[in-house]
Formats: structure tokens, sequence, C-alpha cells
């Protein structure tokens, strides 16, 4: 399948997380929090980037399927640091809209890949 939109931005994103989770590192926060976070944040442009060349429409399909389900998991604990008031709310907010805009672009390219 060929590359799209989706490489850059989930690569930014991964990038982002890690800045983050260094951030977190320097604080009182548990290390299991910021792993989760650091795994979730980083799987989502390892799918996409495995998609890139998936044998198959149902492979392709599939990858990004986890791919979503680890943009979710990431949306979840970006919410519990925040609630936690380990992330200000101007940081969480922008992290949140990059990961929303993830989401709404794998949802978009998956519900298209199936109508095809």
């Amino acid at each position: 399948m060929s590359e799209s939109i989706l490489v850059p931005k989930s690569k930014k994103f991964a990038i982002r997380i890690l800045k983050c989770c260094d951030y977190l590192d320097k604080t009182n926060i548990r290390h299991a929090l910021v792993d989760q976070i650091q795994r979730s944040g980083t799987s989502i442009g390892a799918n996409i980037a495995e998609s890139v060349f998936a044998q198959s429409t149902a492979d392709y399909i599939t990858k990004l399927h986890i791919a979503l389900k680890e943009a979710n998991e990431t949306r979840y604990w970006l919410g519990i640091l925040h609630e936690m008031k380990y992330l200000n709310d101007e940081i969480y907010c922008s992290m949140l809209f990059d990961n929303e805009e993830l989401i709404k672009l794998l949802v978009s390219i998956i519900k298209s890949c199936k109508i095809k």
C-alpha cells in the first residue's frame, strides 16, 4: 500500500510522546504510566509504517486497526496523566488534538478501504 499523510503525522506524534516521556521521567510519576503511554503512543506510527508494505488490503486494514486501537489507548493514558496533573491543560489539549487527528484519519482510511 502507498505511503500517506499518516506516516509523517504518526512519526511526529511518536516523537512528541517520547519527549513527553522524557519530561515525565523527571517527575515523581510512576514508571508504569510513562511506560504505557510510551508503548502505545509510539506503536501507532510503528503499525502505520508496517502497513505501507502490507501484503494485501486485508493486511493493510488489520495493521491500521491495530494503530487505531493503540491511538485509543494513548488517548486513555493522556487523560489519566492530565487528571493526575502530570500534564497541564495546554500540553494535554495539544497532544489530544494530534491524537484525535490520527484517530479520525485512521477511521476514515479504514472505512474507505472496506467500501472498495
